[in-house]
């Protein structure tokens, strides 16, 4: 059974950094294209970042293009997203994805295994 775990949420202030970290599971990981995703009220869950199994290819929502970051750790089965010059309008839930797709995956429906999320408020 895949798993993913989300870490390293929390309370920042504008201006400020995070990193999140996204631990996987029971999946072989080195095979799967990783995603952030990011849920506020009211919208639909948002692509952020993701990270192609096959050559380390990076695809950015362009909101967050710049400032993000998203990387990948096969030894540690984990990816992580840098987040940095945080604004109030990235406050959201946190969400990491797995997929087998070796193309561009920036749809909610590409992706077969979901994390719990993690909270990251941005503080004005």
């Amino acid at each position: 059974q895949a798993q993913l775990v989300e870490s390293g949420g929390g309370l920042v202030q504008a201006g400020g950094s995070l990193r999140l970290a996204c631990a996987a599971s029971g999946l072989t990981f080195s095979s799967y294209t990783m995603g952030w995703f990011r849920l506020t009220p009211g919208k639909d869950r948002e692509f952020v970042a993701s990270i192609r199994w096959i050559g380390g290819i990076t695809e950015y929502a362009d909101s967050v293009k710049g400032r993000f970051t998203i990387s990948r750790d096969n030894a540690k089965n984990t990816i992580y997203l840098q987040m940095n010059s945080l604004k109030p309008e990235d406050t959201a839930v946190y969400y990491c994805a797995a997929t087998r797709y070796s193309g561009s995956v920036y749809r909610t429906s590409d992706y077969d295994y979901w994390g719990q999320g993690t909270q990251v408020t941005v503080s004005s």
